[in-house]
C-alpha cells in the first residue's frame, strides 16, 4: 500500500493554499496599484490599515481551519508564493518591472519633473519636505531625486556627490527608540 500526503493536502490543505496564495497575490496587487510611495512614507494610519487588512484577510486564507497545522500551511504557502515571486523578478527581469514598476525621475538639476510627481502622486510640498529631511534646504539644490521601486526617495546633491536616501519613517522611529 502506498501512502502520500497527496490525499490530506487536497482534501484539507488545498483550500488553505489556495486561498492564502489568492490573498497574496491580491494584496500584492492592491498595493502596485495604490502606489508604492506609501510603503516608504507608513504613517500611524498606514500601519493601523496594515495591521486591519492582515486580520481581515486571515480567514479568507485559513477558512474555519483555525488549527497549528492549518496555520502552518498557510504561511508555507505564503513562503513558497514569495519565493516563487522574488525568484522570477530576478530570472525575468520584464517581470519584475511589470510587477514592481521603474525608478522614477522626480528632479533633475534642481527642476521638478511635474509629470512623473503626479504619476507618483506626490504633492509639491511631499517632496519639499523629504529634500528637507535629506538635509538639503531647497529643491534648486537637489540634483536628482529618485522615487526607488521600494518605495523610498534617493536624492543626490552637491554636483552629485552627496547622496542621501529616505528610509522608512517607522523604522527611523524604532531606531530612535532604541539609542
Amino acid at each position: 500500500m502506498r501512502h502520500t500526503m497527496l490525499p490530506v493536502i487536497g482534501n484539507e490543505y488545498l483550500p488553505i493554499i489556495l486561498s492564502s496564495v489568492t490573498v497574496y497575490v491580491f494584496i500584492l496587487l492592491a498595493i502596485r496599484l495604490f502606489g508604492k510611495k506609501e510603503l516608504a512614507q507608513l504613517s500611524v494610519i498606514d500601519l493601523v490599515f496594515i495591521l486591519l487588512i492582515s486580520n481581515a484577510v486571515q480567514n479568507a486564507m485559513v477558512g474555519s481551519n483555525t488549527s497549528l497545522a492549518g496555520g502552518l500551511v498557510a504561511a508555507s504557502a505564503l513562503f513558497i508564493t514569495n519565493y516563487a515571486l522574488k525568484f522570477a523578478i530576478y530570472r525575468f527581469p520584464g517581470f519584475g518591472r511589470l510587477l514592481q514598476g521603474e525608478p522614477l525621475l522626480l528632479i533633475y538639476k534642481g527642476k521638478l519633473n511635474h509629470q512623473n510627481l503626479s504619476k507618483a502622486k506626490i504633492t509639491v510640498n511631499e517632496i519639499k519636505e523629504t529634500v528637507r529631511e535629506h538635509g538639503v534646504a531647497s529643491i534648486e539644490e537637489v540634483d536628482l531625486a529618485v522615487l526607488e521601486i521600494d518605495g523610498n526617495i534617493s536624492i543626490l546633491s552637491n554636483n552629485f556627490n552627496q547622496k542621501t536616501v529616505k528610509r522608512r519613517k517607522l523604522l527611523k522611529a524604532t531606531l530612535r527608540k532604541s539609542t
